[in-house]
């Protein structure tokens, strides 16, 4: 049998992951902005990561959004919805979970900060961070945030 480049062994093991990760928005100067991070894969995502054991999805949402972004004055605003992402490590098939939240960021929301494995952070417009947003679950629950605030009164739809 012809070899077609690098041999990949068989998946011996399943692995359930468990993460969470959080939509972080605010209002600046009557604009709707949405906090992103730029993973060590080059991709504009969320922050989030796996639930450590004794936290809850939201708590670990909150940790991380901390530890990636820098943002610790949060306002919990509401549960988005969930994601499912599988991928392959060596011969183990991950099935990730991932519980998304909708947070407002408080206080001095300029002061953000990127962990040193990650290769930026920013501030997006909304309609930029939709177009920059690496994975299309992200950007569903991106969209159903905005529809949130839409319908707490916290931006108009023209935004």
């Amino acid at each position: 049998m012809p070899s077609y480049g690098r041999y990949r062994s068989r998946i011996t093991e399943i692995s359930r992951e468990a993460t969470a990760g959080g939509v972080i928005y605010r209002v600046k100067d009557g604009e709707l902005q949405i906090l992103l991070v730029e993973d060590h894969f080059n991709r504009w995502t969320i922050p989030k990561g796996h639930i450590e054991p004794g936290e809850t999805a939201r708590e670990t949402a909150i940790r991380e959004i901390g530890e990636e972004a820098g943002v610790h004055e949060l306002e919990s605003i509401c549960w988005l919805g969930k994601t499912h992402f599988r991928y392959r490590r060596e011969n183990i098939l991950v099935l990730m979970s991932t519980q998304i939240y909708l947070f407002k960021a408080l206080g001095d929301t300029d002061d953000i900060k990127k962990e040193d494995w990650m290769n930026g952070i920013r501030w997006f417009s909304y309609n930029q961070a939709v177009s920059l947003i690496a994975y299309k679950d992200i950007v569903r629950l991106t969209r159903l945030a905005r529809r949130r605030l839409i319908e707490r009164g916290e931006i108009s739809d023209e935004e």
